[in-house]
């Protein structure tokens, strides 16, 4: 066989390889976010997979802590609902992420906020019924709700993890201030709901709730909900099972684009409800902030904003 002859039979295999190394390459590029693995570019994280519950089905929990931190530092914390989407757009199924630990690393830096850190709930597949403000139903007429099943709201059982179970296990880990006024919740969309619901719910443990982009609109949620009676029930819940005017910090805003577009008109009745109560602007604000979207890059653009408004000095 000529020298010719051999060269041309090794080029098919040749570019067979090279086919299958471009192959694996773009399966690696390709390839879905793995969680399992978050960093933080700002302070450091600590991860606690499959967090038991009695409550609510297993889920990861992960804290952030700024690099200065010791354990038993005097810290208020932060409970953040969605806590895969806070950190790191590299693991989020999006490629978005909140910049929590960018956002809260500045604001440390600067003085401007109170030394805190910040727990990240998971979401689980029941993110939307343990997010949904459950007694809403107790406002809603019965025509509107008879064919809802109740035990399906499972946000009461969620609150429950997080005061129950969830809060003494930080407060015995990382030693923080435990007190009303040293503790928080915060969370977009549905985790707005969810925010405002567990402030009305545990007045008694959360001092504040920060509420970024909330779901008002009660629209396109499963089950055949008449989205408009239910939002009008969140309404009248809030306004009768708020907090003391003026007892806690309360933090609402929303976008102009995409499903907060619709949330304005949904807002500013519950903006009015929440403002008879006695609430004024120094534990109340409400914010709309033109051009933003439903989306985490936009949260993570006025995150600063709540979190002066909760840990300001």
């Amino acid at each position: 066989m000529t020298e010719k002859k051999k060269k041309r039979r090794k080029w098919p295999w040749i570019m067979l390889a090279v086919l299958c190394l471009l192959t694996a390459v773009l399966a690696w590029y390709m390839r879905p976010p793995d969680n399992s693995v978050i960093f933080a570019s700002k302070g450091t994280l600590e991860r606690f997979p499959q967090f038991k519950s009695q409550y609510v089905e297993p889920r990861d929990v992960i804290v952030w802590m700024p690099l200065d931190y010791h354990n038993g530092d005097s810290v208020d914390v932060v409970y953040m609902h969605d806590g895969q989407m806070l950190f790191d757009a590299e693991a989020t199924w999006n490629h978005q992420e909140w910049r929590v630990d960018e956002v809260a690393d500045s604001l440390l830096q600067a003085g401007l906020i109170r030394p805190c850190i910040i727990v990240g709930i998971f979401n689980t597949s029941d993110r939307l019924t343990e997010y949904f403000p459950a007694k809403t139903w107790q406002h809603v007429p019965e025509a509107e709700r008879q064919d809802v099943k109740l035990d399906h709201l499972t946000a009461d059982a969620y609150l429950r993890f997080i005061v129950e179970e969830l809060k003494p296990f930080i407060d015995e880990l990382y030693k923080p201030l435990t007190t009303r006024d040293h503790t928080f919740m915060m969370g977009s969309s549905m985790g707005g709901l969810i925010s405002l619901y567990g402030l009305c719910e545990y007045p008694q443990v959360f001092g504040g709730a920060a509420c970024l982009s909330s779901h008002l609109s009660m629209a396109h949620l499963p089950g055949g909900l008449d989205g408009e009676a239910w939002a009008t029930g969140f309404r009248e819940y809030v306004g009768a099972h708020l907090p003391e005017a003026n007892s806690s910090l309360i933090y609402m805003d929303h976008g102009t684009e995409d499903f907060d577009a619709d949330y304005g008109k949904y807002q500013q009745p519950l903006d009015s409800v929440i403002r008879d109560k006695g609430w004024d602007g120094t534990h109340y604000m409400s914010r709309v902030y033109p051009g933003h979207r439903h989306r985490e890059t936009s949260w993570a653009q006025r995150l600063d904003q709540p979190l002066l408004f909760l840990l300001r000095r």
